[in-house]
C-alpha cells in the first residue's frame, strides 16, 4: 500500500480551537472499523441506509464518520440537507486540510462529503488510489466507525473503495434486477477481494422479516455458482430488512433523517435493531 500522502496531513497552522480543533482531538485512538456501504444497482436506498445507520449507531455512544466514496455523483449532502464550504475534492486538490472538511451532521454523527459532477473521478487513477487510502488511513484514529457510502456497480472505483473497508455491507431490494445485480456485486468481492463474509441489507421489504427468505435465496446462489469458483465458502449474514414505508418518501423529500423526523414509522424502527447488530454492546 502506498504511504499516506504528505499533503493531507493537518497543517501546523490549523485551528487549535472552534468547530474544526474537536476533530482533531479525537486521535489518535484505537482505530476505527470501516465498512463499505454498498450495492450492485442504484436507486436500492443505500446513501438513506448510511445516513439514518450512522444516526442509530451514534445513538449508542459510537463515534461515526460517513465518508462520501460516491466519487462524482455524491449525494449525502442532499440527503442531509447540508451545503459543504469544503469537500472530499477540495481535500485532493489541496485546498483544504482533511479536519478542515469534516462537518457535524444531524444526527450526531460526522460527514466528508464529496463534490457532484466530477468526472476525474470516474475512472482508477494511481493519483486517486493514493489519495482514497491516504484520507481513510487518516479518520481511521479519530472514530469507531467509518461507513464508506460508495457508489453502486462494480467500476474500478467502487471495487477499489470496498477494498478499503474491513467489512462490506451490501444493500438490496426485493426487485429482481436489485438482486440480480447484488449477487454479480457479491460474486466479484468473493473472487478479486477473496471475502468470505458480507453483510447485507434488505430494503424495501413488503413486510418485516420477508428480508430472512431474499437472503436465503441469494445464499443458495452463492453457494452453488460462486463456491466452485472461489473454492471457499462465502457466508451472508442478513443484519437486517426495512419495510416499504411512505414515510421514507416524505423523510427524503424533506431532506431530513427518518428515525429524528418520524422515529415510531416501521422503517426508523428497523435502526435500532440493525445498528445493535452491526456493533454489540
Amino acid at each position: 500500500m502506498p504511504a499516506v500522502p504528505t499533503d493531507l496531513a493537518r497543517p501546523a497552522d490549523a485551528p487549535t480551537e472552534g468547530p474544526t480543533a474537536r476533530f482533531a482531538e479525537l486521535g489518535p485512538g484505537r482505530p476505527a472499523r470501516v465498512i463499505a456501504v454498498t450495492s450492485g444497482k442504484g436507486g436500492v436506498g443505500k446513501t438513506f441506509i448510511s445516513a439514518n445507520l450512522a444516526a442509530a449507531l451514534s445513538r449508542r455512544g459510537l463515534r461515526v464518520l460517513v465518508l462520501d466514496a460516491d466519487l462524482g455523483l455524491a449525494n449525502l449532502d442532499v440527503v442531509l440537507n447540508l451545503a459543504p464550504q469544503r469537500t472530499l475534492h477540495d481535500v485532493f486538490t489541496g485546498g483544504s486540510s482533511l479536519v478542515e472538511a469534516l462537518l457535524p451532521a444531524p444526527g450526531g454523527f460526522t460527514v466528508l462529503l464529496a463534490g457532484s459532477g466530477l468526472v476525474e473521478y470516474s475512472r482508477l487513477t494511481p493519483d486517486l488510489r493514493e489519495q482514497l487510502f491516504g484520507v481513510i488511513e487518516q479518520v481511521r484514529p479519530m472514530f469507531d466507525v467509518v461507513l464508506l457510502d460508495t457508489g453502486a456497480g462494480i467500476s474500478d472505483v467502487v471495487l477499489y473503495t470496498v477494498s478499503l473497508a474491513d467489512e462490506v455491507l451490501v444493500v438490496a431490494t426485493p426487485e429482481p434486477t436489485a438482486l440480480t445485480d447484488a449477487y454479480a456485486t457479491i460474486k466479484v468481492l468473493a473472487h478479486q477481494q477473496q471475502r468470505e463474509r458480507l453483510g447485507l441489507v434488505v430494503n424495501q421489504v413488503a413486510r418485516s422479516g420477508d428480508g430472512r427468505g431474499i437472503a436465503a435465496q441469494l445464499q443458495a446462489v452463492v453457494d452453488r455458482y460462486v463456491l466452485p469458483l472461489t473454492g471457499h465458502p462465502v457466508r451472508l449474514q442478513l443484519l437486517g430488512d426495512l419495510p416499504a414505508d411512505p414515510a421514507v418518501r416524505e423523510a427524503v423529500q424533506r431532506r431530513e433523517l427518518l428515525i429524528e423526523r418520524l422515529p415510531g414509522c416501521p422503517a426508523a424502527q428497523a435502526f435500532a435493531p440493525l445498528a445493535r447488530r452491526l456493533a454489540p454492546d
